[in-house]
């Protein structure tokens, strides 16, 4: 892992939490964009010291969309930076991680992305984000 890359904030209104973000808490809003692989639209504030991604269902079969209806809005995973996902994701198998896929899919930003079953990391749904 090299740091955490963004924590993700699962909203049912993107546009409204945009604003919320940029003018209460003062964030500088760095860019909106679809997912398709995830059914999600995001944006990416800038925290300073690290990214928030809100994600935005936009269906309901998107994850996002099943767990604003089961835990409501609020954060959703915590992002850590990898390089060579690949291989950080058979690294974590081999130590009893459970991934949520056998292979990266692609993420926000052209990154290719995995997630860790938060069963097997003590509740916590981590995401690894390969941007390189």
């Amino acid at each position: 892992m090299e740091n955490v890359d963004h924590i993700g904030i699962a909203v049912k209104d993107l546009d409204a939490r945009i604003t919320y973000y940029t003018n209460v808490l003062g964030m500088k809003l760095l860019n909106v964009e679809e997912v398709q692989s995830e059914q999600v639209r995001v944006a990416f504030l800038d925290g300073g010291n690290t990214h928030i991604e809100l994600l935005e269902p936009l269906s309901e079969e998107s994850a996002i969309y099943k767990h604003i209806e089961k835990r409501g809005e609020g954060i959703h995973h915590i992002a850590l930076n990898v390089i060579g996902i690949e291989a950080e994701m058979e690294r974590m198998a081999s130590e009893g991680a459970r991934l949520l896929s056998d292979q990266p899919k692609p993420g926000a930003g052209g990154a290719k992305v995995a997630f860790v079953h938060p069963k097997s990391s003590f509740g916590v749904l981590y995401e690894l984000v390969d941007r390189s």
